[in-house]
């Protein structure tokens, strides 16, 4: 029987039981070792060779990715791994470190319940650490810690291991620092790096080796006898990394004790993204993770397979997902019908019957869902509230212009285009009405450049662009006058004014605590008691943009005004 049909067996015994399923990534700032380290994980389940592992890059698998040696894309891949000689499944995210794909960290956050933070020895906490850290902090996502590439610090910077010991300190120093300024009350002492506990992992992922201060305690391991191993030469630190401490060891030890099961993460971050009512028939069985409730599917990414169409990958939160089931997608406002269900390993998909609440899936049959959409079985269409809207740490703010070298190809190109930002939201797509061009904006010049190398890859397209603009934005910086606007007709006059907002209000909008789908009386009482607003304003919010600009309709006994009511708001999105 081939590994890979044995591993997907062993995982489908298991995923029933909570207990033993952990849902976790790996965040990190670019060139920390994320990648890396998700090779020991891979190697330990018998998925890739240990002898490949630190060089193969598993789950780099786009070409682009490989050339390049950095990740663009979230990867899943679902793992069965023994400890202490008890079967788990780890649900595996590995993500992209680029500041630029920080977009994609923020949809694999929302499906995961831990991360592995992966620092770098030399180079400590970066930008990219601190953003990542927050995104997980901010979904309620556990953190715990890898402190990778020690053997720079041995090779490189020739430490004592006291100095090594003070730049492990230093490190967790910072972590804790950044853990108590984005954790929310409840979780800042609970979640803080304690290596003494063992939440923190001190290793080097490229040479295979790694422990937890419990572990090295356990096995009589001292700093001294890494460098002792690295003065040797190469043979000592496999036959170190082989047999004294194996870096899959102590990253499952840190996974299965601190990283929370599906059934206990989901008490405390279901009311985190979800607004309904908690005490609902929907609301007690997602916090239950019950797979006999109502089937609830929270869609974090789409995926093009050239054979099979898009892909929806998310988490079953309640219920069981399986094909033939009838489901509304609450954004789309549509019904489809699940026509299969899998696993990821990595690049390929494996059908399996039936996925129950608590585990990470993929679906075919919802081709109208985009990363975000909450999907419910049919029955419940009228009972479920959406899940939080996913908030992303930055926009696209560079834009080319673009178009097929031969003209021929314009309808292959927006197919191409299309397809792209389904399978990646924050690349924009937008015709120029000014001088018909096709604009596409991305998070920086790297993501456009990954983005029009895709493009030939997967679609054989030829295209030229201009060079990258960024988009600077107006806005103001006092209360308008009141301007008067007539529709092309000349049959209607809208009067509008425009202010600033005020900080308070903007703060709750970034946090999430007040939003677009939130009940608009709920909404008016947050606004009022938190922001100051007047309460019969507040409840006439008509919308609210992703840049955070609220649109409120404040007319007094007009006519037929529903009738306009979603042109306006359309009219108040473009501008």
């Amino acid at each position: 029987m081939p590994r890979r049909v044995k591993t997907v067996e062993q995982i489908l015994k298991i995923i029933s039981n909570l207990e033993q399923v952990r849902n976790i990534g790996i965040i990190a700032h670019v060139d920390h070792g994320k990648t890396t380290t998700s090779d020991a994980l891979l190697a330990a389940a018998g998925i890739i060779s240990p002898r490949l592992a630190g060089q193969a890059l598993a789950l780099d698998y786009l070409d682009v990715e490989q050339r390049r040696g950095i990740t663009v894309k979230s990867a899943n891949i679902s793992l069965y791994h023994e400890y202490e000689h008890k079967p788990y499944v780890i649900n595996l995210i590995d993500t992209p470190g680029h500041v630029d794909f920080s977009g994609k960290v923020t949809r694999s956050l929302r499906v995961l319940d831990g991360a592995i933070i992966v620092v770098d020895a030399v180079e400590g906490v970066m930008t990219q650490t601190e953003t990542v850290l927050r995104q997980a902090l901010e979904e309620r996502v556990r953190p715990i810690l890898f402190i990778n590439k020690v053997d720079r610090l041995i090779k490189e910077l020739r430490l004592s291991p006291s100095e090594i010991q003070q730049r492990f300190a230093e490190i967790i120093k910072d972590i804790n620092a950044l853990i108590d300024m984005y954790a929310e009350p409840q979780f800042k002492n609970k979640w803080k790096i304690n290596p003494v506990a063992g939440n923190v992992a001190f290793g080097a992922a490229k040479d295979k080796w790694g422990f937890t201060i419990p572990m090295a305690q356990r096995k009589g391991i001292k700093m001294s006898d890494v460098i002792d191993a690295y003065a040797k030469g190469k043979e000592a630190v496999e036959e170190f990394a082989m047999k004294v401490a194996p870096l899959h060891e102590a990253l499952l030890e840190m996974v299965i004790k601190f990283v929370p099961n599906p059934k206990e993460a989901q008490k405390y971050r279901i009311p985190k993204i979800w607004r309904g009512d908690i005490n609902s028939e929907i609301g007690k069985a997602m916090l239950e993770a019950d797979p006999n409730g109502p089937l609830i599917f929270l869609i974090n990414d789409m995926r093009l397979d050239p054979h099979a169409g898009l892909v929806a990958t998310g988490r079953v939160l309640s219920g069981t997902l399986k094909p033939g089931v009838e489901v509304w997608l609450v954004g789309a406002r549509v019904s489809q019908k699940v026509l299969q269900v899998g696993i990821y390993m990595g690049p390929d998909r494996e059908v399996v019957g039936a996925i129950p609440a608590g585990n990470i899936a993929a679906a075919l049959g919802l081709d109208k869902a985009r990363a975000g959409e909450t999907v419910v079985d049919i029955k419940y269409k009228d009972a479920m509230v959406p899940f939080e809207k996913l908030r992303y740490v930055s926009e696209p703010v560079v834009t080319i212009a673009i178009e097929p070298k031969d003209i021929r190809d314009l309808p292959k190109l927006i197919d191409a285009l299309r397809k792209m930002s389904i399978e990646d939201p924050n690349l924009i797509v937008k015709i120029n009405q000014e001088t018909g061009e096709y604009l596409l904006s991305g998070m920086g010049p790297l993501h456009l450049e990954i983005a029009l190398t895709l493009l030939k890859e997967n679609f054989g397209l030829e295209v030229v662009t201009s060079p990258p603009v960024v988009v600077y934005r107006e806005t103001i910086r006092a209360k308008s006058q009141v301007f008067e606007g007539k529709s092309p007709n000349k049959h209607n006059k809208l009067y509008i004014s425009v202010e600033p907002l005020d900080e308070a209000t903007i703060r709750l909008i970034q946090e999430g605590v007040v939003t677009e789908d939130l009940d608009p009386r709920v909404r008016a009482k947050i606004l009022k008691e938190q922001a100051g607003w007047d309460y019969d304003e507040a409840r006439r919010i008509w919308a609210i943009d992703e840049n955070i600009n609220v649109f409120v309709d404040m007319t007094s006994g007009v006519q037929h005004l529903r009738e306009v009511r979603d042109t306006i708001i359309q009219g108040f999105r473009l501008a």
